[in-house]
């Protein structure tokens, strides 16, 4: 189990990751509304999903 400021920085490095792979999918193309910014940011939380192909698009 991870403590300390190791913790952190794990889940730091998960969610930048996170950002990286949902910017290379286009979530971040347009977020001009609810439904844009909330799947960027299930993009950004389940990245491994869309290696796997899930598409995360809330339509």
């Amino acid at each position: 189990m991870v403590r300390g400021p190791f913790r952190s920085i794990i889940s730091l490095v998960y969610l930048v990751v996170g950002a990286i792979v949902a910017n290379s999918h286009s979530y971040f193309v347009q977020l001009a509304n609810l439904k844009a910014i909330l799947s960027a940011a299930l993009a950004i939380i389940l990245w491994p999903l869309l290696y796997f192909g899930v598409n995360l698009h809330i339509r």
